[in-house]
């Protein structure tokens, strides 16, 4: 068989040379695994930022999809996270291939949380939360390794970056008090729970797809539901921000004071990350990124 690739995963090529390895690599694997696990395609493919999904059925004909992800350290226990939830707030895992980053899922519904008020959508997600956050499993990532990475690359930005070194320093401090205790209160982190990574479906009203799993603190979880959707905040961004945020915090059970530091440690590394990707002047594009990043860290501090 061959797999029409959607324009959407071509364009993934421009990131690197890895990225281009990959997509030129997606037809003759997409043709082994349906091969292999005797699927049958059943409609076209989509993409996500990091993957390639085709609608197949199973053996037994069930409704399914193959996600075939880019072999990242993110995606590398995104196996690990589904089967210990076991359906319960998530995608259902048929089958995994983790070395070839293939996935077999159950087929959810095209709907996701950014068709509804965003105040509710983060209620949902914050209502997911509490099913996802289980004691975390062995081999996941560790929440504290990868934010100190981050904390020791803050350190090194100079005092002139367009992130305001007063945050910078916050975050650094922040995430050694947020991980002090990290052994103490480590779960399952979904790690990127936002209204698109959130579909309907027919076991439950919504479950949770994507994730880029962590063992950690709960209370890590809400800020992409705070920088995404943003134009919808516009006349109001600060009462937006807040009114999402309470949402979650809410919904999940979770500690304000510690989510609040999570934010700000996330919004800052966020805007680092725009910095990374400049290598020089920034573009208004990533001028008007950072400051959201920005604006985010100092909303959610009241």
């Amino acid at each position: 068989m061959r797999t029409v690739i959607p324009v959407g995963v071509q364009a993934m090529a421009e990131r690197g040379a890895q990225w281009a390895a990959w997509v030129d690599g997606l037809p003759r694997l997409v043709s082994q695994i349906v091969g292999e696990w005797r699927l049958t395609p059943d409609g076209e493919a989509t993409h996500g930022h990091c993957s390639l999904v085709l609608p197949v059925r199973d053996t037994s004909g069930r409704p399914t999809v193959l996600k075939l992800g880019f072999p990242d350290d993110e995606s590398a226990h995104e196996h690990l996270a589904l089967q210990h939830w076991h359906g319960d707030g998530a995608a259902q895992l048929v089958r995994a291939d983790p070395a070839r980053r293939a996935l077999l899922l159950e087929r959810l519904g095209t709907d996701d949380l950014t068709g509804l008020w965003d105040v509710e959508a983060c209620g949902i997600a914050g209502g997911l939360m509490l099913t996802l956050h289980r004691p975390a499993v062995p081999r996941l990532r560790r929440l504290s390794a990868y934010v100190g990475r981050e904390a020791d690359i803050l350190g090194r930005l100079p005092r002139d970056s367009p992130i305001p070194h007063r945050l910078v320093e916050q975050a650094t401090t922040l995430v050694h008090a947020l991980t002090a205790d990290e052994g103490s209160s480590s779960v399952i982190l979904h790690g990127d729970l936002h209204y698109g990574n959130v579909l309907a479906g027919e076991r439950w009203p919504w479950l949770a797809i994507d994730p880029k799993p962590l063992a950690g603190d709960r209370n890590f979880e809400p800020a992409p539901l705070l920088w995404n959707r943003w134009d919808e905040l516009a006349g109001d961004v600060r009462g937006g921000l807040l009114r999402r945020f309470d949402a979650v915090v809410d919904a999940g059970g979770l500690d304000e004071d510690r989510a609040r530091g999570w934010v700000v440690v996330r919004a800052v590394i966020n805007a680092r990350w725009t910095l990374d990707g400049a290598r020089g002047a920034l573009n208004p594009e990533q001028r008007d990124r950072v400051t959201r990043f920005v604006t985010i860290a100092k909303a959610v501090q009241r």
